[in-house]
């Protein structure tokens, strides 16, 4: 999409210092951290929002969940399991849809976020 940030930021038009980046996706610091660890992972492919979604976006989506847990992890709030179901650390996943759900950027992405514990009452 021509006035997409995000197809820019993919396509490399908009500089940024990708965390990751393969043919599929990139992912990078958001400008507006809503928690010390704040990364978006963003298709390269413009898809407006979660809701447009099909049975053929099944594996990028897949992908886009498996990578924020090592993200998490590599930037240092991933999820420490001790056997008892609580562990210690963590992150939040967050997709935003529409209007009502706070998105601003009308191309899918994923929101990881973590770190310390003030920001945690943040929705």
């Amino acid at each position: 999409m021509d006035n997409c940030i995000f197809c820019k930021i993919a396509a490399g038009q908009i500089p940024t210092t990708p965390v990751y980046e393969d043919d599929d996706m990139i992912a990078f610091n958001d400008i507006n951290p809503a928690a010390p660890v704040h990364v978006l992972i963003v298709p390269k492919q413009h898809i407006p929002t979660l809701a447009d979604c099909t049975p053929n976006h099944t594996a990028l989506l897949g992908k886009m969940m498996l990578l924020a847990p090592r993200l998490a992890e590599q930037l240092g709030c991933g999820y420490q399991a001790d056997g008892t179901g609580r562990g210690s650390g963590g992150f939040k996943t967050q997709f935003n849809t529409g209007p009502d759900g706070g998105q601003e950027v009308y191309h899918l992405h994923l929101h990881v976020m973590g770190g310390p514990r003030p920001w945690r009452g943040q929705r």
